[in-house]
């Protein structure tokens, strides 16, 4: 299994997170910068489908590449690679995202 493919159905999810954002009665632009950020993480990852052995290098790399602001963009990296090694460990997980990353939350599903 690479990044890039893990990436991709994260995107999916990611999706739920955006519902879930839009429903909060509160100020949700610091969680919109965040899933901002994280997505373009997602997108970079597939795009640039790094190898496995150096995806924790690479998103340590990225945030140069992409000019991006270090503080808030190490926190989403951090999450991405949370996400990453719990696909490389939890089959569970792995089916979750295969199947769609299905939530109640999402639009459309």
């Amino acid at each position: 299994m690479r990044p890039a493919q893990v990436c991709s159905q994260l995107l999916a999810a990611l999706e739920a997170s955006e519902g879930r954002r839009r429903r909060r009665k509160r100020n949700t632009t610091p969680d919109a910068i965040g899933l901002d950020l994280k997505r373009t993480i997602l997108e970079e990852t597939v795009r640039q489908d790094p190898d496995p052995e150096v995806y924790e290098q690479w998103l340590a790399n990225c945030s140069f590449i992409l000019q991006a602001p270090s503080g808030p963009f190490i926190a989403m990296a951090r999450d991405v690679l949370a996400e990453w090694q719990l696909a490389l460990q939890s089959s569970d997980f792995r089916n979750w995202l295969q199947q769609g990353a299905r939530s109640d939350d999402a639009p459309n599903q």
